[in-house]
């Protein structure tokens, strides 16, 4: 049986690593079974600490901890409702989970 020789390209040991930091960032954030559950809740709309803590089986602190990141990287925001300001109500920030989107597929997505 003969076969056919293959074309080898040359190596191309000039290689420049590229700049993986954004997603990398993105997908730290939201590898935490915790904050991603919490993007999923907040899809339905606005929740308070102690809701989501209910649908997680978590305390309402470690929810709180990862709210505080989320809203560090923009993906969420906080406001007060003039009916009840007691309670602190979280919501995703659209844009920025959209943007978040965005650094993820730019690293998953195939060349053209």
């Amino acid at each position: 049986m003969v076969v056919d020789s293959l074309v080898v390209p040359e190596l191309r040991l000039a290689l420049a690593p590229p700049d993986v930091q954004a997603p990398l960032t993105v997908a730290l954030l939201v590898a935490d079974r915790n904050r991603a559950m919490i993007l999923a809740i907040l899809r339905d709309g606005p929740h308070c600490v102690c809701e989501m803590a209910a649908a997680l089986d978590e305390r309402p602190n470690n929810v709180s901890n990862h709210l505080a990141r989320l809203r560090e990287a923009g993906l969420v925001r906080a406001t007060r409702q003039a009916v009840d300001t007691r309670r602190v109500y979280y919501e995703r920030d659209e844009a920025a989970c959209t943007a978040a989107l965005a650094q993820l597929q730019s690293l998953l997505e195939p060349t053209r």
